[in-house]
């Protein structure tokens, strides 16, 4: 996506709605940026919204992600301009997302998995 806001948002959040089968409920994350509780916001009924406390990025799963993409994909490199930058980042993720097995190791945190079980 080019920008961030309601707009966009509703749109991945029907992307997301699509990519998984009808039984599987999903569990979103999200930090407190602005179009993540808009009233203009549409959530799927297989998508559950779970908002993290103002101020408290470390109990966001993303934040886990994007330390360890730039811990072992993208720290102490230059990059040529912001499109290299952007392809970097693009790889990193890919990378990152094909494993699913590390996405969980990284990402996972003891308040989600005990939210999830209760």
């Amino acid at each position: 996506m080019p920008t961030c806001n309601t707009t966009c948002m509703n749109l991945h959040l029907a992307e997301i709605s699509r990519a998984v089968p009808p039984d599987v409920q999903i569990v979103l994350v999200l930090d407190n940026a602005g179009w993540h509780g808009s009233r203009a916001l549409r959530v799927p009924a297989n998508i559950s919204l779970v908002p993290l406390p103002p101020y408290a990025p470390e109990l966001n799963p993303m934040e886990l992600a994007w330390l360890y993409l730039k811990s072992h994909y993208l720290a102490n490199r230059a990059y040529v301009d912001h499109d290299a930058l952007y392809e970097a980042a693009c790889d990193a993720w890919n990378r990152f997302t094909a494993d699913p097995h590390r996405v969980r190791s990284v990402c996972n945190t003891k308040w989600a998995h005990s939210a999830i079980s209760n």
